[in-house]
């Protein structure tokens, strides 16, 4: 099963400050048909203005991923953990039993982000914190793991799911395919920049693809793209 849907079907909210689109319900969007995919429960995207954010708040039980597409975003929290993650890079909270943070756009230029949440196998736990810079190369005609709480992704940021976040640029004309472990995996892709075809079904830039029983997927790149993929129980 694929199913297409476009950016512009997606829950909206401008707040001046914040420009955001929800592909699941959240805040005071609501559509029963796309309250979560599994495991995933939110994949937000944001648009942050230059010297704006979001201010300290809490969070529990939670694995909170933030891939930043443009710009940076600086990270504080009740942990004493400070991060300016950049384009490119990967920061991901584990709330756990609870954990207060605050997000800011700190630079001169709007802050483009995803912000993906998957609910955790369990409840509690210490929360977390960190992030990394994965260098482009790893991502070129292939994915790379980003985050992971599954065996055998120990070079990944660690979540506390039976999910993986990943990541893959691929040249127009060229094509990637992902096997999830098993046909009943939920699969969602965004393309953050470009446009790709999934069989017959085509999405462009910042529309997101709902996928579910298939043994593998083929991604082909009509013209080059960025593509961030969860794959979650």
């Amino acid at each position: 099963m694929i199913e297409l849907r476009p950016f512009n079907s997606l829950g909206a909210a401008n707040h001046g400050w914040l420009d955001a689109h929800h592909h699941f319900s959240f805040g005071h969007y609501h559509d029963p048909a796309r309250v979560h995919w599994g495991a995933l429960r939110v994949w937000n995207d944001d648009t942050i203005a230059p010297g704006t954010g979001f201010p300290t708040h809490p969070h529990s039980d939670m694995e909170i991923i933030t891939y930043v597409r443009q710009g940076a975003i600086t990270h504080r929290d009740s942990l004493g953990n400070v991060g300016r993650t950049e384009a490119g890079d990967v920061q991901v909270m584990s709330a756990g039993v609870g954990v207060a943070h605050s997000e800011y756009n700190l630079e001169d230029i709007p802050t483009t982000l995803f912000q993906i949440w998957i609910i955790p196998d369990a409840r509690g736990g210490q929360p977390s914190w960190g992030a990394r810079q994965f260098p482009k190369d790893d991502r070129a005609g292939a994915f790379a793991v980003l985050a992971s709480g599954m065996a055998g992704d120990a070079d990944a940021l660690p979540i506390r799911a039976d999910a993986r976040v990943l990541g893959a640029t691929i040249l127009a004309g060229e094509s990637v395919t992902y096997t999830p472990r098993s046909a009943d995996r939920h699969l969602y892709l965004v393309p953050a920049t470009g446009s790709i075809r999934i069989d017959d079904v085509e999405a462009n830039a910042r529309d997101g693809v709902a996928i579910t029983q298939m043994a593998e997927v083929t991604i082909t790149a009509l013209e080059d793209t960025e593509v961030v993929l969860v794959d979650a129980a």
